[in-house]
């Protein structure tokens, strides 16, 4: 589980706090993001990524790479939770997939 808490000032985030219950790379992650995060618009923020974060803590085993995954998303969620009450526009959810639905692939050849 992880959890980040953000104080919103002038549009930029003006602290940064996080909950995290996992593994040390876990913790990294949400160290990670935090660090990141700080300071930076809205708009900034929601760029960062996955790979960022992981680029950031040079590499992260193949097996925790979803640690990184985690910690994008719990970030993005905070932002949406505080837009959502500032009554601002979030950004579109993504549509799940239903399970008679296949992901759509490209393949060459």
């Amino acid at each position: 589980m992880m959890t980040f808490y953000i104080k919103v000032k002038d549009n930029r985030l003006d602290d940064i706090k996080f909950k995290t219950f996992g593994c040390g790379a876990a913790i990294a992650v949400s160290s990670m993001v935090s660090e990141m995060a700080k300071g930076k618009t809205l708009e900034e923020v929601r760029k960062i990524t996955p790979d960022l974060v992981a680029k950031q803590l040079e590499g992260l085993p193949k097996n925790k790479y979803h640690c990184s995954n985690l910690g994008a998303q719990a970030l993005n969620k905070a932002v949406d939770d505080y837009l959502e009450k500032q009554g601002k526009e979030t950004r579109p959810k993504a549509r799940r997939r239903r399970k008679d639905e296949k992901e759509a692939t490209c393949e060459e050849g």
